[in-house]
């Protein structure tokens, strides 16, 4: 029920604020596979460029081409950790992971960014730094060109698969595909736009720096090219790690989801006001909700306790909702007032309690 609405809070939310969350409560259906053929699409790529790169690295000597090749392997490993993320993350919840095994995603989508930061973004300051002020031997750049021109058509295939899938996803949810990239629960999606993005940016950047070796003699542009690349390595990758982090520690949906998401309980004929309610994320288009409810009717605590447990049930059966614990309200909690819920900085509603401040 509330799951409904979380993969449809579309309509205006970048109008109105709710852009935060409202890229989050997305992929469902077909949406794991794409992403799976969007990750392996880009491991391909990334391979081949970076075999590419390292040869030419040695051939040329060039700082920014050692960087770019750095860069492909670090893209390369981190898309296998992606696939991991994609597979793990599917696997159907049991006895001891009862919210299922989303969260996976993001812990290895984790080690996908601090291997970007170590790998990509470490490597190619400090070998920029290293050559800073050393003078290079001169070299045929033909070589170092066509591996740049080679690379930037492949890594433009898999960002162009990856831009389709975006673009799709956030037109049905009537927002901008940057907003939906930076907001969406999918971490693997967010990691090859992103990555693929940088890819395109660090090639434009190697290959300004070699150029400019080339017609000055001077090797400092091609060191503070590598230097270049990789700040704006760190800075994806530290983009990614963060929202890995937000996803892993525990976010909740927009204020405009969980309101509908309210709507819909107390549009229950079982239920007869709400107390308490509250959503989150537990993984990729996956959601953990828990709410307190007074049920219509005065029933015998055992029946009370069975029509509690199927309206929890009933949740559960939309495909987004991982679990639901339903919780009878305590006589004195306040029901909750939609008109007066606001939202935090974080996106989280604010008041998601009753307005004594007392959970039920």
């Amino acid at each position: 029920m509330a799951s409904h609405d979380a993969d449809h809070d579309a309509d205006h939310d970048a109008d109105h604020g709710d852009d935060h969350a409202a890229g989050q409560a997305d992929e469902q259906g077909g949406g794991g596979g794409e992403s799976l053929l969007t990750v392996i699409i880009a491991l391909v790529a990334n391979a081949l460029i970076a075999l590419a790169k390292s040869v030419v690295a040695v051939i040329t000597g060039s700082a920014s081409m050692v960087a770019e090749a750095a860069h492909s392997w670090a893209d390369a490993g981190n898309e296998v950790f992606l696939i991991l993320a994609e597979r793990k993350a599917a696997q159907p919840r049991d006895a001891r992971h009862p919210f299922g095994y989303g969260r996976e995603a993001y812990v290895w989508s984790m080690f996908a960014a601090f291997g970007l930061f170590g790998a990509g973004a470490v490597v190619s300051v400090w070998h920029g730094i290293s050559v800073l002020g050393h003078e290079e031997e001169e070299t045929s750049y033909t070589w170092a060109y066509a591996v740049l021109a080679i690379a930037f058509v492949l890594e433009a295939v898999s960002f162009v698969q990856a831009t389709r899938q975006t673009r799709a996803e956030a037109k049905r949810r009537g927002l901008r595909p940057l907003k939906f990239i930076a907001n969406t629960s999918n971490p693997t999606l967010r990691a090859v736009f992103a990555e693929d993005a940088a890819a395109l940016i660090g090639l434009l950047i190697a290959g300004l720096g070699i150029f400019l070796h080339q017609v000055t003699g001077q090797a400092v542009w091609d060191a503070v090219g590598s230097i270049l690349v990789g700040l704006l390595l760190g800075v994806v990758a530290i983009f990614l790690i963060r929202r890995n982090r937000d996803f892993l520690v525990g976010e909740a949906v927009s204020a405009e989801v969980w309101r509908r998401a309210l709507d819909e309980l107390n549009e229950s004929p079982e239920v007869e006001r709400v107390t308490f309610l509250h959503l989150e994320f537990v993984g990729p288009g996956k959601v953990f909700l828990v709410a307190a409810v007074d049920l219509v009717g005065d029933e015998t605590e055992a029946k009370v306790a069975d029509r509690l447990t199927a309206l929890g049930h009933a949740i559960e059966e939309h495909q987004v909702v991982a679990r639901a614990v339903i919780t009878l309200s305590s006589p004195d909690a306040l029901t909750i007032d939609p008109d007066s819920i606001g939202t935090s900085a974080t996106g989280t509603p604010a008041g998601a309690m009753s307005s004594d401040g007392r959970t039920p």
